[in-house]
């Protein structure tokens, strides 16, 4: 995969492009009060940054909707690429744990060259997503045929498919999964389901207990 070309773009920039494609990729309604959340930065300094961002040609807004123009989308599908080769390099190659990953990647998205890029890639393999099983932009990523966790019964047999990026912006959720063996490719089975919303699954010989907030995220392939 060779990445386009593209002009530099100040991080500011790159960083809101990149939220509003993670947003809209969880099916999350891009408006500004979700991007303050989710960058924990005022709803008037996302108004001024929309606002210069319209005049940029980088995103338009429809109705409250706040939508990335072809500029906008290109530059976000380059920074989230960056940012989930960085995760995989740092997880496969260096060792770091996911949370580790998720922060330092937030830095090197930013200064990876596509040389660099294209290097990584290769001495990856050529993933197709990052450790939490979201695609990288650009590669032949093709999804499999998930549910949330939170549809299945009790005895249903499950493997987890992807980590939407909501759940690592939880604090403290990304190390739970991790040390609960709750990663892509692993396989458990539904055990009980609690009132208040509880799901215990039993996965890698462990009893884990899920709240439904996490439930209602996950992405499993049921058997």
């Amino acid at each position: 995969m060779a990445p386009n070309k593209q002009r530099e773009w100040h991080p500011a920039f790159e960083e809101y492009c990149e939220t509003i494609f993670e947003l809209r990729e969880d099916d999350v309604d891009v408006i500004q009060a979700r991007i303050a959340d989710r960058l924990e930065v005022s709803r008037p300094a996302v108004s001024e940054m929309i606002r210069r961002m319209e005049g940029a040609d980088l995103v338009e807004i429809d109705g409250g909707a706040i939508r990335l123009r072809p500029d906008g989308l290109a530059l976000a599908e380059t920074v989230v690429r960056r940012h989930r080769l960085a995760e995989r390099f740092l997880t496969d190659m260096l060792g770091l744990s996911w949370a580790q990953a998720h922060d330092e990647a937030g830095r090197w998205e930013h200064v990876i060259s596509p040389t660099v890029e294209v290097a990584m890639m290769r001495a990856l393999g050529d993933p197709t997503t990052c450790p939490h099983g979201n695609p990288i932009p650009g590669t032949d990523y093709q999804p499999p045929a998930s549910v949330t966790l939170d549809t299945l019964l009790v005895g249903q047999s499950f493997t987890v498919s992807r980590i939407p990026e909501e759940l690592e912006f939880t604090p403290g959720l990304l190390e739970f999964l991790e040390t609960s063996s709750l990663l892509p490719g692993h396989s458990g089975v539904i055990t009980e389901l609690v009132a208040g919303g509880i799901t215990i699954v039993e996965i890698d010989g462990q009893t884990v207990e899920i709240t439904r907030f996490a439930t209602q995220r996950i992405l499993v392939t049921a058997a």
